[in-house]
């Protein structure tokens, strides 16, 4: 089938077992296609979930696999529990592979916090109360949103680049944090090894002002330096948010290694973190709707209200 690969890192698997959307019974409020951005003529979108009973705070799902994107990904299996506990939730879309690179999506996602940031009053959330999460490249995403995010630029013309792009909690599944160490030391995962099958993503380009066009980037160390500043593990500092990570130990994708590694990382930087093990399952797995609970329950204990 010639759509799976693109899916890549979303395990067929977790789509199955969450196939079923949130029940229609009237308990929140669906707004589609709110454009938080525009690049290159494409609007940038997402959908706002917001329960009738909010508490408050907002989580965002990275709607990602393989780093592609689109709004028809978005499954409401995903987000049911954290609407039930009363979650404005922002299904984000970003520019998706195989137009737009890793680092033009993580642009993309910056840019998502910021507007939702921006937009606080009218969603009426905290905006200091968000949380992040997502599956496999959804997860790598949360993961550096939750590491790498900014400060906003205090001069910037548009209002919504003045907002942080930080946010407080962190929860996702089996994503990859170390794309030059990946599975064990030096393995070199930029499109290539086990992720060969995954080249668009990591075909980083840049502009040439010499002839007008965006060029490959060719040079090796070049692309060593993208790979590393687009890796999570890389970022950790002490004062990232509370991190939960729930990967299986026998994910032969995205090893559990890549979880390990920056759990140690945040362990090592006093960060209250969690790696929530699945012995024997590989990348996702039948019940892996139930573990939604876990993540929920780790935004519950960090979003609550102070």
């Amino acid at each position: 089938m010639k759509l799976l690969p693109r899916f890549g890192l979303c395990c067929c698997l977790v789509l199955l077992c969450l196939a079923c959307p949130a029940a229609a019974d009237e308990t929140y409020t669906r707004t589609e296609d709110v454009i938080y951005g525009r690049k290159f003529g494409t609007a940038l979108t997402l959908d706002v979930f917001t329960p009738k009973q909010a508490n408050g705070a907002a989580i965002v799902f990275a709607v990602s696999g393989g780093w592609y994107s689109s709004h028809e990904s978005i499954n409401l299996g995903f987000i049911e529990e954290f609407l039930k506990r009363g979650y404005t939730v922002f299904t984000v879309v970003h520019g998706s592979q195989p137009k737009f690179t890793i680092p033009e999506i993580l642009e993309d996602m910056n840019r998502s916090i910021r507007f939702i940031r921006s937009k606080a009053s009218q969603y009426q959330i905290d905006p200091n109360r968000m949380g992040i999460c997502g599956a496999s490249a959804g997860g790598h995403l949360s993961l550096m949103q939750g590491t790498a995010g900014t400060l906003g630029q205090s001069e910037a013309k548009d209002p919504v680049d003045r907002e942080s792009s930080r946010v407080q909690a962190v929860a996702c599944f089996f994503p990859p944090t170390d794309f030059l160490n990946y599975g064990q030391t030096g393995e070199i995962a930029i499109g290539r090894g086990v992720l060969k099958n995954y080249h668009a993503p990591f075909d980083f380009h840049e502009y040439d002002k010499s002839v007008n066009a965006f060029v490959p980037i060719t040079n090796e160390e070049r692309i060593l330096e993208i790979g590393k500043n687009i890796s999570p593990v890389n970022h950790v500092s002490k004062d990232d948010p509370p991190t939960l990570i729930i990967h299986g130990d026998a994910d032969k994708l995205v090893p559990i290694q890549q979880a390990e590694l920056i759990i140690a990382k945040f362990q090592a930087a006093g960060v209250p973190c969690e790696l929530v093990t699945k012995k024997g399952q590989a990348h996702g797995w039948p019940e892996l709707g139930k573990d939604f609970l876990t993540l929920a329950d780790w935004f519950d204990k960090y979003l609550a209200k102070k």
